[in-house]
């Protein structure tokens, strides 16, 4: 698996279907970490679990002394987890790039609700997207400070 983390001020997610007209909010966040997470065919549950631990104990927020040395729960922060099969795009040849990689959405879907619920077994307040709807994700990155973890 392969996340994008970014710290954030405030992030939020706003989905439509095919047959929807208009995009409506399903997930925000004020303060914490926004996390666009990409599934490949290998990835499984202990996958999911090994980046969902790495998140809760990412040490990307501020302590007194403004040092990157908190974790989420320590500064109480949330997670926005949104699928993001893009990741997995290959664009070593020509200029299209490649989605061979990426997970189909019925292997990826219950890797990434994993990870959220795991999340939110350490007691993190965790938001999702949509699978298999269009999205919009709105964020304000906190530094910036982004990070690309992969299981």
């Amino acid at each position: 698996m392969r996340a994008v983390v970014q710290r954030v001020t405030r992030a939020e997610v706003r989905s439509r279907a095919d047959d929807q007209a208009d995009y409506e909010t399903v997930g925000r966040i004020d303060g914490g970490a926004c996390v666009l997470v990409g599934v490949t065919h290998e990835d499984g549950d202990a996958d999911a679990d090994k980046l969902a631990a790495k998140l809760a104990g990412l040490r990307i927020f501020a302590d007194g002394d403004g040092v990157m040395n908190l974790a989420a729960a320590d500064v109480g922060a949330g997670f926005l987890v949104v699928s993001q099969f893009t990741l997995y795009g290959d664009t070593s040849k020509g200029r299209r790039p490649s989605w061979v990689a990426a997970a189909r959405p019925e292997h990826a879907e219950p890797l990434v609700e994993r990870v959220a619920e795991q999340l939110r077994a350490t007691g993190a307040r965790v938001e999702t997207g949509r699978f298999r709807t269009d999205m919009e994700v709105d964020l304000v990155n906190d530094g910036p400070v982004t990070l690309i973890v992969e299981t």
